[in-house]
């Protein structure tokens, strides 16, 4: 893979790069997937994946468009586990996506900052959001998602990096992964996992 021949420039990257290897790709229903990070915020993957089945069975199991989720009462939402605030949010989704008519096809052809300038006017969805987002749903390549406890957890073990204030330490790790364009996406794929893998 093109990437790991680049990635492997960087000594500490070398070992993480031998476990397996991703590829990315653009993923439809974009909104869906946004509301799919909403409902995950602050939970974890497991009890992310039980709440997000419960939505799509509000649906029979597929997918909803936008406007269903907005014609979906709020104490429905409610009843699958999801907070006042992330009916909220989700609803918002629903609403934003409609509002200026976005499409996979429109945010396919974005560049990353611009998906994110746009996205983040939403209420409830932050940069981190919309950085998963083009991770893993529109197959952006080079996204490094510098405010992700994990990648802070694994850099700090992987890299010893001495810091005293979160924005030193933000620092930090974004002139580390400046070596890795325009691979980012990929050493934050290898980071996670190797976080996982050693328990950091």
């Amino acid at each position: 893979m093109p990437y790991k021949k680049h990635l492997k420039k960087d000594p500490k990257l070398q070992d993480l790069l031998k476990s397996d290897t991703y590829t990315l790709s653009k993923r439809k229903n974009t909104a869906i997937r946004l509301i799919a990070s909403i409902v995950s915020q602050q939970l974890s993957t497991k009890v992310a994946k039980i709440i997000f089945d419960r939505f799509l069975n509000i649906y029979q199991g597929k997918e909803p468009s936008c406007q269903k989720v907005l014609d979906t009462p709020d104490e429905v939402l409610r009843a699958i586990g999801l907070s006042h605030s992330k009916v909220g949010y989700v609803k918002n989704v629903a609403e934003f996506f409609i509002a200026h008519q976005i499409t996979d096809k429109q945010l396919y052809q974005m560049d990353p900052e611009s998906v994110i300038e746009l996205l983040t006017q939403i209420k409830g969805v932050g940069k981190w959001t919309v950085e998963m987002l083009l991770m893993f749903s529109l197959g952006h390549e080079d996204v490094f998602a510098v405010d992700d406890l994990g990648i802070q957890q694994a850099m700090i073990k992987l890299y010893k990096i001495k810091y005293t204030t979160k924005k030193e330490l933000q620092i930090k790790m974004l002139a580390k992964a400046k070596t890795w364009s325009p691979f980012k996406t990929y050493a934050c794929l290898h980071l996670w996992q190797w976080k996982d893998s050693v328990a950091v």
